[in-house]
């Protein structure tokens, strides 16, 4: 198979989509499909090369200056690469567009992954203006109303999610984000934290929950320290977190770390006495089936997919509040932790899953 991926962003990026589109475009350039990935090339530290190429895998990285350039001109490209390709895959929520586009131009099948449908949930979250939020909401309905191919939703929550928004059953696969456990495995050693240490990682969105983390931290009776691993980008976005922090009178008990390698952010996980994930929603959540994978207690707001996906060692926030956070992290400190049996979601199934609906698609003429 050629097949085509039209992304607004791609690894070294860090975030749950850019984790699934890298090992997915690994795994199946590996296995001898010539495989073709169309994303922006990023600006100032975060510039990467043009072009790179691996077995079977090519990256082309275009100069758009930001992803609303990325929208509406992505197509251009797009659709010469597309004539070359059997399939194109795209993802929510800026990359649809300019793949449909090219997909309609070069009358070829066009498959989006939904990570997330969030709705009017979009006037629920921090940090944006009511008139951004509202440009935001309305966007998303206006994707929701092309005729992709196929809709695939990334949990049962994501693909019911699709429904009640009106895609059609028929036209949604879901298929689950996979881990390789394989890179999961560290050699462990006592945690010898000096306090009760929780750990936040994960990209800076406004849907993370960072303001109840930051609130409910302000809260917290008991001694504890705070580490958050965030990107640098948005800076603006980082900004109002580091302002919050301060304004809470936080900065002796909160550490920020940036932009740490793979191996580094895996011992600061395994290290962490608990990882919080305070999510207003989630599709998927890698930073949760990455820290059950090594082993860490979790503790999340059981929003949106975290139902599906968190198990282990976990305590779950009892309604979404900074208070709720607060009792959980003071029943985390003292070691009051629920316990259930280990969930997985293996890499290979989800790979055998795309590779099974690829075919499925070009083989049907509908």
């Amino acid at each position: 198979m050629k097949i085509l991926f039209i992304l607004e962003n791609h690894y070294p990026k860090i975030g749950g989509v850019e984790t699934l589109f890298k090992n997915l475009t690994d795994s199946l350039a590996k296995e001898g499909h010539q495989v073709t990935v169309l994303t922006n090339r990023g600006t100032g530290e975060n510039l990467h090369p043009r072009e790179s190429y691996m077995d079977n895998l090519t990256i082309i990285r275009k100069p758009f200056l930001n992803r609303y350039i990325f929208t509406f001109l992505a197509w251009i490209p797009g659709f010469l690469l597309a004539r070359k390709h059997d399939i194109i895959h795209t993802t929510s929520y800026n990359a649809g567009i300019p793949a449909y586009i090219s997909g309609l131009l070069a009358r070829k099948k066009v498959l989006i992954t939904f990570h997330e449908v969030w709705g009017k949930m979009w006037f629920d979250l921090p940090f944006f203006s009511k008139f951004s939020l509202s440009l935001h909401y309305w966007f998303e309905k206006v994707l929701l109303k092309f005729p992709f191919h196929r809709f695939i939703a990334v949990s049962n929550f994501t693909a019911q999610q699709l429904e009640k928004n009106g895609i059609v059953k028929s036209r949604i696969s879901m298929i689950y984000n996979g881990l390789e456990y394989s890179e999961f495995k560290i050699e462990k050693s006592a945690r010898d934290n000096e306090f009760f240490t929780f750990l936040y990682f994960g990209r800076l969105g406004i849907s993370k929950g960072l303001d109840i983390l930051i609130n409910g931290a302000a809260i917290c009776d008991k001694p504890f320290k705070l580490q958050l691993v965030l990107p640098t980008y948005p800076a603006d976005l980082l900004k109002i977190v580091k302002d919050l922090v301060l304004e809470n009178g936080l900065d002796e008990k909160v550490e920020f770390f940036h932009e740490l390698p793979f191996e580094t952010l895996k011992e600061k996980i395994t290290h962490a006495d608990a990882v919080i994930v305070p999510s207003y929603s989630e599709g998927f959540c890698f930073t949760a089936v990455e820290t059950i994978a090594l082993g860490t207690p979790i503790i999340s707001s059981d929003n949106g997919a975290l139902k599906e996906v968190v198990s282990g060692k976990h305590l779950k926030m009892e309604s979404f509040t900074s208070e709720a956070l607060k009792e959980k992290m003071e029943l985390a400190i003292d070691g009051e932790f629920l316990e259930s049996e280990v969930r997985r979601f293996h890499l290979s199934d989800s790979i055998e899953s795309y590779k099974k609906l690829y075919s499925e698609i070009l083989t049907k003429r509908d």
